[in-house]
C-alpha cells in the first residue's frame, strides 16, 4: 500500500507568509519561495505570491488528509513598528475571533493558536529581532468554510482557526475530531455547565434541544468512551446520552466506539432484551434480519414490546457509568428518526 502523503498546517502556512512579508520589507521584493522549520523539525518550503504590499500568500497543501482547508489561500501581512516591542496578532478576513472563555486564548483574540503564534513570532524575529510588529493572518473564503466546521459552536466567530502543534498535517482525522470534541466540552464546562448532552450528530442535537431546552450539547460522532472519559475529567456531574437505536443499541451491548469498522453489534442487544421479555422467535428473527433498527420500530410497537427501548437505555447507562467508574450519572434517551422518544432511563 502506498503511504499517505502528509501536508502542512495552517500554522505552518501563516508562519511562512509572515517570513515572506518580513523579507520583502527588508530586501525590497517579495520572495518566490521561503523555508521554515516546523516544530517537528521538518523543512517547509512553499512557493509564495504577493496579494498586495507586504501581504504574502501560499496555498495550503494538506497532503492526503481530507482537510476542509486544503487548497485554501492563507496569507499574512506584517506591520513593523518604528521602535522595539512585542509581536501582536490580528484576524484578517477568513480568520475567526474568540468570543467565549474556555479556549486556549482569551476572549477577543484572533483565533491563531499558541504554537502557530510561536512559529510566526520566530519567523518575524529571524528578520527583525527586536522590532514591534503586528501580524495579520487571513484565509481566502475562510468565513464561509468556517460555517462547515465546529468553530461557531466553540464561540469562534467570523472565520477559521490557525491551527497546528507539529506543523504537519497527517492523513488521520480521528485525533483532530477528538481534540475538537474535548475543546467543545471544555468550553461548555468553562461557561458553567454541569450537565451535558452527548449526541452522535446534528439530528440528535436538534431532537435533544427540543426535548430538553437549555441543555448544552456536544456532538461526539462515534467516540462514546472518549466523550465519557473527558466529561468525567472536566468535572461534569451528569450527562444525557441521546441517539437513535442504531448507535445506542451498540452502547447497550457495551461498545464505547460505535463506528462500523469496529464491529456491528446493533441487532444482538435488541434481540437479547426482547428474548428476556419473552418475545416469540419470529420477532427475534425479524430483528436479526433487519438492515436498520429504525425499520423494526413499527414491528415492536405493533407487538407491544416497546418497553424494550427502556431496557436498552438502562443497559447503555449502566455500561457508560461503569466506563467512568461512577464518576458521572449517565441518563439515556432513545430517539426515533423524527426525534421522538422511544425509551429513556434516568431523570
Amino acid at each position: 500500500m502506498t503511504p499517505l502523503r502528509e501536508g502542512f498546517t495552517t500554522g505552518s502556512c501563516a508562519a511562512a507568509c509572515a517570513l515572506a512579508s518580513c523579507l520583502w520589507q527588508r530586501d525590497g521584493e517579495c520572495p518566490d519561495k521561503v523555508e521554515i522549520v516546523v516544530p517537528e523539525g521538518r523543512v517547509y518550503a512553499p512557493s509564495v505570491h504577493a496579494l498586495s504590499q507586504y501581504r504574502c500568500a501560499v496555498y495550503k497543501d494538506s497532503g492526503d488528509d481530507p482537510d476542509i482547508t486544503n487548497g485554501s489561500e492563507v496569507w499574512a501581512e506584517v506591520l513593523i513598528g518604528p521602535a522595539n516591542g512585542d509581536i501582536s496578532f490580528a484576524a484578517g478576513e477568513g480568520v475567526g475571533t474568540i468570543t467565549l472563555p474556555g479556549l486556549k486564548l482569551p476572549v477577543g483574540e484572533a483565533a491563531i493558536n499558541p504554537v502557530p503564534r510561536q512559529m510566526i513570532a520566530a519567523a518575524v524575529r529571524s528578520v527583525f529581532p527586536h522590532s514591534a510588529a503586528t501580524v495579520t493572518v487571513g484565509i481566502g473564503g475562510g468565513s464561509e468554510i468556517a460555517k462547515k466546521t465546529f468553530n461557531p459552536r466553540l464561540g469562534i466567530e467570523g472565520g477559521l482557526s490557525i491551527l497546528g502543534t507539529t506543523g504537519i498535517v497527517r492523513p488521520m482525522s480521528e485525533e483532530a475530531l477528538t481534540d475538537t470534541i474535548r475543546l467543545e466540552m471544555s468550553v461548555r464546562r468553562e461557561n458553567g455547565a454541569q450537565t451535558l448532552g452527548l449526541v452522535f450528530g446534528s439530528q440528535g442535537e436538534t431532537a435533544l434541544n427540543r426535548l430538553m431546552p437549555g441543555l448544552s450539547c456536544v456532538q461526539i460522532s462515534n467516540f462514546v468512551g472518549f466523550a465519557l472519559d473527558t466529561a468525567a475529567e472536566l468535572g461534569f456531574h451528569r450527562v444525557v446520552l441521546a441517539g437513535q437505536p442504531g448507535k445506542l443499541a451498540k452502547v447497550a451491548g457495551g461498545s464505547m466506539q460505535t463506528h462500523s469498522k469496529y464491529g456491528d453489534g446493533r441487532r444482538e442487544p435488541v434481540a437479547a432484551h426482547l428474548a428476556l421479555m419473552g418475545a416469540p422467535k419470529d420477532i427475534l428473527e425479524a430483528v436479526m434480519a433487519s438492515v436498520t433498527l429504525d425499520g423494526i420500530i413499527p414491528l415492536i410497537r405493533e407487538t407491544g414490546y416497546e418497553e424494550v427501548w427502556n431496557g436498552l437505555c438502562k443497559a447503555a447507562s449502566l455500561y457508560c457509568e461503569a466506563r467512568v467508574k461512577g464518576a458521572l450519572k449517565v441518563d439515556t434517551i432513545m430517539l426515533d428518526g423524527q426525534g421522538n422518544k422511544l425509551g429513556t432511563f434516568g431523570e
